[in-house]
């Protein structure tokens, strides 16, 4: 029996990469998909059991490409992962059509050609998809414009899709992040912007990496197996609170 295979977009780092190493842990196979050529090179070589494919997701003459490279391996495909993304904040004034446009095309035209694209093999499976959304869709915020609305898009397309792929045994789920200390986040948030999330945020801190990686791999695994249009914020309790966190944390401590 072949091994099962994720395929994995926006895996050269971050979430994508945790995850990448959780599956192989667990003695799966991983298309590695990135189109940050260098870099997706770079971490490969250092994995055994992964095929590295440089595809731009919002392209969909690459994104065929890239399920032909992964089929003539005559590898099956059982979970996709449509981690890749890009995060690009500004005013709503200064958000211009172009880049309204590069936020869509990659956040949200790169799920649904990614996810389509991988179809077929999915239904010879009955594998699954997890569609990598933020807590900017589920939450508005300032300066996420095209990120916030592209992400909660991303949320419904996957209930439609876990719709009309349930018949065929296809399991569809969305995972929405709340702040993760990644490289990135930690080399643009300022202490100021670090202490907000933390008041807002009921387990006082940002998620890891690998805590995200852990609920994507569980979502395509044989008990996961009843969970299907979901959305599930992994974000340390940020989404479901509103405001007033610090202000009672100080009368708790004081009781």
């Amino acid at each position: 029996m072949n091994k099962k295979t994720a395929v994995i977009t926006g895996a050269a780092r971050g979430i994508g990469l945790a995850s990448t190493k959780i599956f192989l842990q667990l003695g799966w196979q991983v298309a590695m998909v990135d189109r940050d050529t260098e870099e997706l090179q770079r971490v490969a070589d250092t994995l055994e059991n992964v095929l590295a494919v440089d595809c731009d997701v919002s392209v969909p003459e690459q994104v065929a490409s890239m399920v032909q490279k992964i089929a003539s391996q005559a590898w099956q495909i059982d979970a996709l992962i449509n981690n890749a993304g890009v995060a690009d904040f500004g005013p709503l004034q200064e958000t211009d059509f172009q880049r309204w446009r590069r936020v869509m095309e990659t956040n949200l035209d790169g799920v649904f050609l990614c996810s389509q694209a991988c179809i077929p093999q999915l239904k010879k499976t009955r594998g699954s998809i997890v569609n990598i959304a933020s807590i900017s869709g589920l939450r508005a915020s300032t300066l996420r414009v095209a990120y916030g609305t592209s992400k909660a898009a991303v949320i419904h397309l996957t209930k439609q899709q876990a719709a009309e792929l349930g018949e065929f045994g296809i399991r569809v789920n969305c995972v929405s992040p709340g702040p993760v200390k990644t490289k990135l986040a930690m080399a643009v948030h300022t202490q100021e912007i670090i202490d907000a999330y933390h008041d807002a945020i009921p387990l006082n801190r940002y998620g890891q990496e690998n805590e995200i990686a852990n609920l994507i791999v569980f979502l395509c695994s044989a008990e996961a197996s009843y969970i299907t249009g979901q959305s599930i914020a992994a974000d340390g309790g940020f989404e479901s609170t509103g405001v007033g966190l610090p202000a009672l944390r100080t009368v708790s401590e004081s009781d």
